[in-house]
C-alpha cells in the first residue's frame, strides 16, 4: 500500500505572530529634521525645508507607547534644540512618565539649560575631539567652545546632571582618541562612548551610497584598523578610565556588527506617521520584514554600527 506523507507546518498568520513585538522599552524620537552642524560624515545640514513634530502629531501615539510600555525617549535628530515648541513636547512626554534623553550638539545648550535641566534626565553631546580636531570636523569654527559653554551652563543648574560623550570615530579623528578622552574630561563629562562612522549606507540625508572616494575619506580603512585598536586600548588604559571610556568601535571584525532593534519615529521627508505606534511596529509589513530578515546576512546589519554586539 502506498503511503503519503503531509508535512504539516505552521500557517503564514501563526509564523508572523512569533515576531510580535509586545514591549518597546525605547523609543527614538526625532522632532526636527535640521542640524546646526555642517560634519563631514553627514549630509543632514543639507535639508533646506523645516519640518518638526508637533505635540499633536505625538498625542495619537500616547496609548501605544503605554501598552507597549515605553519608558525612554531619547531625543535624536538633526538637533532637536532646534524645535520652536521643545518645551510642549517635553512636557507632554513628562506627563506619561517618561524617562528622556537629549542627544544634541551642543550648541544651544547654554541658551536652553534652563528648559533641559528642568525636563531632560540626561544629556549626551557629540565630540569629534579636541577642540582644533572638533570645530574642524564640525566645520563650525567655535563648535567646542559653545558646547563647553552649554555644559557649564547644565552644571551651574544642576550640577549632578548626567552629561556624556558620544564620539564618531572616523578618518579624521581615529589617531587622537586618547585626545579625545582628555577633552571629555575638560570638559567636565561623566563618560564617553565611541563607535564607528557609517560610511556605507543611504543614512544621514544621504541621496545615494557614498562612492569608493567619499567612503575613504571618512573611513577607517582595514589596514588603519589595528592602529586604531591600539589607540582604543590606549584611551582605556592610560587615561585610567577604566569603565568610564567605552569603546564599540567595529573594526576588529572588518565593521560587521550585529544590530539591535528600536522604534524611530521621524519628521524627514516623509510624512510624518498617522498610525499609532503599535501599529507601525505590529503591522503586516513590519512582521513579514521581520520574519525574513537573516542579521548575520543582511549587508545593512551586518555593517551596522549602531550596535551592542560584534557578530
Amino acid at each position: 500500500m502506498a503511503s503519503t506523507f503531509v508535512q504539516l507546518s505552521a500557517s503564514p498568520a501563526a509564523s508572523l505572530a512569533q515576531h510580535v513585538i509586545t514591549h518597546l522599552p525605547v523609543v527614538v524620537l526625532f522632532p526636527h529634521n535640521r542640524c546646526n552642524c555642517r560634519c563631514v560624515m553627514c549630509d543632514i545640514w543639507r535639508i533646506k525645508q523645516t519640518r518638526q513634530i508637533e505635540t499633536a502629531d505625538l498625542i495619537p501615539h500616547l496609548e501605544s507607547f503605554r501598552k507597549l510600555g515605553t519608558r525612554w525617549i531619547a531625543l535624536s535628530g538633526g538637533e532637536a534644540l532646534l524645535h520652536d515648541n521643545l518645551r510642549g513636547l517635553l512636557e507632554l512626554l513628562r506627563g506619561e512618565g517618561m524617562r528622556i534623553t537629549l542627544l544634541s550638539t551642543g550648541l544651544l545648550l547654554a541658551d536652553n539649560a534652563a528648559l533641559v535641566t528642568e525636563l531632560v534626565d540626561d544629556v549626551i553631546v557629540s565630540l569629534d575631539g579636541p577642540h582644533e580636531t572638533h570645530n574642524a570636523i564640525r566645520r563650525v569654527r567655535d563648535a567646542y567652545e559653545r558646547m563647553a559653554e552649554g555644559i557649564s551652563a547644565l552644571r551651574a543648574l544642576r550640577s549632578d546632571m548626567p552629561i556624556s560623550a558620544r564620539s564618531t570615530v572616523q578618518k579624521n579623528n581615529f589617531r587622537e582618541l586618547p585626545k579625545t578622552v582628555d577633552a571629555a574630561r575638560e570638559l567636565g563629562l561623566n563618560s564617553i562612548s565611541f563607535l564607528a562612522v557609517d560610511a556605507t549606507s543611504k543614512a544621514f540625508n544621504r541621496e545615494d551610497v557614498w562612492d569608493e572616494d567619499e567612503q575613504v575619506h571618512s573611513g577607517v580603512s582595514g589596514k588603519d584598523a589595528a592602529d586604531c585598536e591600539a589607540l582604543s586600548e590606549c584611551a582605556r588604559r592610560d587615561r585610567g578610565c577604566g569603565s568610564e571610556v567605552q569603546c564599540a568601535v567595529g573594526f576588529r571584525s572588518g565593521g560587521e556588527q550585529r544590530n539591535s532593534a528600536a522604534l524611530f519615529l521621524s519628521c524627514g521627508d516623509w510624512e510624518y506617521p498617522r498610525a499609532a505606534s503599535r501599529e507601525i511596529v505590529n503591522g503586516e509589513s513590519a512582521l513579514r520584514f521581520r520574519a525574513c530578515l537573516d542579521m548575520e546576512k543582511n549587508a545593512i546589519c551586518r555593517r551596522c554600527v549602531c550596535s551592542l554586539y560584534y557578530s
